[in-house]
């Protein structure tokens, strides 16, 4: 007979094919690359060096390309849709398909000497266990709970995370199913309502650690508190004007009390309280004014912090005694140094709210990076415990932006130009462009040569004469990176300028005097500035996803100025606010210009006659292209 798999045992199972796939994909690119080496020993093409620069192709067409240059056999899958960004220069084109199936997260199949691309489909990962739903409010102790069908491990776990309570369980309960929902109770209570909705008892140790057991056999869930020195449970009660009573015992000693006052005095309440508890207390001053207080299971320390909220009381535990009065009084006041661990000292003291504030005086060390804190006892506990909560590590964001400015530009000049001139002497280049001037000396020279060779004499030409012959092409690839990193905390803003400045000349003239006027010239130098100027403003969010508030200003020098003018510039400017994921790079912008102009000059009429227009004009061409493209990519750092 064949046993059912135990749920623990399931568990297990989906844990380790998680694990298993999760291992597994790294190791698939591994594969890859392991079969494009031993398919690019067969194929040439695969070793073959490219150059490619490609702004917003379709993968699709990218590929395609990639194969009918280099004689590859590449199956694409249609549904690719993505767009490629990049520039390769010399690299090998196996490197370049594996790079791609690395960013676009693509799976590439071998069979034979074909490549098959197609969108990699990872394994479904295992269902996440549900969220426990357990909120804790330090300042007041009320707790809240929505479980459903959770086992008591992983809530137990979630509530002493959360409280920062000691909460467990004994041996054998930890896959019990647990289901409750409570809202704003204190923290005892909504453990007992728990306790009692699941069929279990709750039992405080003397060292204050809740523990959840099973019920015996006749026995009734909830809080267990035995009387010290006995073995049963101790609840002697008091009903008066206005207000009920309850005092609980529990093993420690510890009294723990149960109230309902409507409207009554404070004073009438503080002493019935003592009365039943057995607690010895002194009155520095009178105790005025009415409450109306409902507490369940507390301390005695933390009814008299509950009473006395928003009053002008405080009280004092002295060994066994308590003393009471007005929280201005010396003898009530109470001093505390807390030393802050991650946070700065400005920022934590402006943040305190004024409510919880009143009446404590804070002043600051900023050598020891700490505050000190004068007050009553109930309101520097509630401030510390504020300052606690907020000092905390507030995470650095490393920004890394990649500017990429990629020219490229084709210049052809040919023609023929002819003058008269006194100072033109022959010479210039042949080699890699003819930019050749011939003066009249060589000319005639020329001429006499032909004219001995036939028997027709051209003439010669004038001794001011000259000739120039220009057939030039040039060619200019700029490829400029600019990797500016920035590193700021959460919140904060990060800037980075870097620049250069020119100056220009104005002359400014000024006529001096009426009867004998004398003109003076004043020279002034104006500067000009072209900057790289980047503000990245970070803000992460909770799942890892960092908020980016970019200005990205890119100003730069264009060739040399004219004489005594502002330099000409070009300026190119980025802002946006992005949403990424962490150590994710996405591009912020890119622009794409391109420039083309055809210059000309020549002899009307013979300019434009085929053939002839070669020898009676000059022609320019110039064909540029600038591509600007912006990256960023965040780095959370704790």
């Amino acid at each position: 007979m064949l046993k059912k798999p135990s749920a623990w045992l399931l568990l297990t199972v989906l844990v380790f094919a998680a694990t298993l796939g999760a291992a597994q994909q790294p190791d698939r690119f591994a594969e890859m690359e392991k079969q494009m080496t031993a398919l690019a020993s067969a194929t040439p093409g695969l070793n073959d060096k490219v150059d490619f620069s490609v702004s917003g192709v379709s993968i699709q067409e990218f590929l395609r390309g990639l194969a009918e240059s280099n004689n590859l056999n590449i199956n694409i899958d249609p549904s690719l849709t993505m767009k490629v960004y990049n520039n390769f220069t010399n690299e090998k084109v196996s490197n370049i398909l594996l790079f791609l199936a690395k960013e676009y997260d693509l799976e590439i199949r071998f069979v034979g000497s074909i490549m098959s691309v197609s969108k990699y489909k990872a394994m479904p990962d295992a269902p996440a266990p549900r969220n426990i739903l357990v909120k804790y409010n330090p300042y007041n102790n009320l707790l809240s709970l929505d479980l459903k069908d959770d086992t008591l491990s992983r809530v137990v776990k979630k509530i002493t995370q959360i409280a920062k309570k000691n909460v467990i369980f004994a041996s054998g309960l930890g896959n019990r199913k647990v289901s409750v929902y409570l809202e704003d109770i204190s923290f005892q209570n909504a453990l007992e309502k728990m306790a009692f909705a699941n069929e279990l008892k709750l039992t405080r140790t003397e060292d204050d650690v809740y523990v959840f057991e099973s019920l015996s056999e006749g026995e009734s869930s909830g809080l267990l508190a035995a009387k010290k020195g006995s073995g049963r449970p101790y609840r002697p009660s008091a009903s008066r004007s206005g207000m009920f009573i309850e005092v609980v015992r529990d093993s420690a000693g510890l009294s723990r009390i149960t109230l309902e006052a409507n409207n009554s005095p404070v004073v009438d309440v503080l002493r019935a309280v003592s009365e039943e508890a057995g607690i010895s207390y002194f009155m520095y001053s009178e105790i005025k004014g009415t409450t109306t207080l409902n507490v369940s299971n507390v301390t005695f320390n933390d009814f008299l912090t509950y009473l006395f909220r928003n009053t002008e009381y405080t009280f004092k535990s002295d060994q066994n005694l308590y003393m009471i009065g007005d929280r201005k009084l010396e003898g009530l006041r109470i001093s505390k140094v807390i030393q802050l661990r991650y946070r700065s000292l400005e920022t934590v003291v402006e943040m305190i709210p004024a409510e919880i504030r009143k009446n404590v005086e804070i002043r600051e060390f900023k050598e020891l990076n700490s505050i000190l804190l004068t007050g009553s006892g109930p309101q520097i506990e509630e401030v510390g415990a504020f300052v606690k909560e907020i000092d905390r590590v507030v995470p650095m964001v490393m920004i890394e932006v990649i500017m990429v400015d990629v020219k490229k530009g084709n210049t052809i000049k040919t023609g023929i130009r002819a003058g008269i001139s006194d100072s033109v002497k022959t010479g210039g280049t042949f080699l890699p462009g003819v930019d050749y001037t011939l003066g009249a000396r060589a000319i005639n020279d020329f001429i006499g040569k032909a004219s001995s060779v036939g028997s027709v004499n051209i003439g010669r030409v004038t001794p001011s004469f000259y000739v120039g012959l220009s057939a030039l092409e040039n060619n200019n690839n700029v490829n400029v990176r600019s990797m500016p990193k920035l590193s700021t905390l959460n919140g904060h803003e990060a800037n980075l300028s870097i620049g250069s400045t020119r100056y220009y000349s104005v002359t400014t003239q000024n006529v001096l005097g009426s009867l004998n006027p004398q003109t003076v010239a004043t020279q002034q130098f104006n500067p000009v500035q072209a900057n790289l100027a980047i503000s990245i403003k970070p803000v992460i969010s909770g799942d890892e996803q960092v908020t980016l508030n970019i200005d990205v200003n890119i100003s730069d020098f264009l060739g040399e100025p004219p004489n005594n003018q502002p330099p000409p510039s070009s300026t190119s400017q980025f802002k946006s606010i992005i949403r990424v994921r962490n150590e994710e790079m996405v591009v912020l912008g890119g622009i794409e210009r391109l420039e083309k102009s055809d210059n000309g000059s020549g002899v009307p009429v013979l300019s434009r006659i085929p053939v002839l227009k070669w020898l009676f004009s000059e022609r320019t061409r110039t064909r540029q292209k600038t591509v600007s493209v912006v990256f960023i990519k965040p780095t959370i750092i704790y």
